[in-house]
């Protein structure tokens, strides 16, 4: 007979409980940490007025595109930390795509709030970015996941280009700031692309049988509670 741990609902709370109790602070949460504490202060740089800016000689676009190029680094070493080290823990998987969004959410809003990024294009990112992480949401409560797609990875590509290019175009690259506009519009015709492509493979696992409770399946081993294996530190924000 079907226990109850083989309903879908069963499973993820499993699974999530087991993430939760699985929480150190170690090195790649804590540059995770990190990125999120540069949040603000990109805030603070890229809307503060040129004259009261100046630190060690540097104008604020050159300091506001270091620190978005330094949190954007980061975004790739904890990953690679935590799974070169084995220490992907339940805190990382949920501080790493907070910490991308708010990053990107940050840097874009300015841009726009500068008049260097088109609103409509802007929230056509953002709007994406929390599709997708409903669209996982949704995946993990059967017990499944929903990897970064191809078209998601060029999207995080062309607008991390997009926002170094357009802060920096306001005077050192101004040359380039057409360059900028064009990286922008990649990103949003990729994140359009990307977002139906995550909504047709979520259908797809959403149309999947799963196990009823009650039924009296023949023959049939019992699902393993939760996943096998811990899932790597994936890109939310591709």
């Amino acid at each position: 007979m079907t226990t109850v741990h083989d309903t879908p609902a069963a499973r993820a709370e499993a699974f999530s409980s087991r993430m939760s109790l699985d929480t150190p602070v170690n090195l790649p949460n804590a540059i995770t940490i990190g990125r999120i504490f540069l949040v603000p202060l990109l805030v603070v740089v890229l809307l503060t007025n040129p004259k009261d800016l100046q630190i060690f000689g540097l104008s604020k676009e050159i300091l506001g595109a270091l620190i978005f190029a330094v949190a954007s680094l980061t975004d790739w070493v904890d990953g690679y930390l935590a799974r070169r080290r084995k220490e992907i823990t339940g805190l990382g998987q949920w501080m790493d795509p907070l910490a991308d969004k708010l990053l990107v959410t940050a840097a874009f809003v300015s841009l726009v709030y500068l008049g260097l990024a088109p609103a409509w294009m802007v929230t056509v990112i953002l709007g994406r970015e929390f599709f997708v992480t409903l669209l996982r949401t949704l995946a993990y409560a059967r017990g499944q996941t929903l990897p970064a797609s191809p078209l998601g990875k060029v999207k995080m590509v062309a607008q991390v280009a997009a926002i170094l290019i357009l802060i920096l175009g306001q005077g050192h690259l101004a040359g380039f700031f057409w360059l900028g506009r064009v990286a922008l519009w990649i990103a949003t015709v990729s994140a359009l692309v990307s977002a139906a492509d995550y909504f047709r493979r979520i259908n797809v696992i959403m149309a999947s049988p799963t196990p009823i409770s009650g039924a009296q399946p023949a023959a049939q081993a019992p699902p393993a509670v939760g996943p096998t294996r811990a899932p790597s530190r994936d890109r939310m924000s591709a």
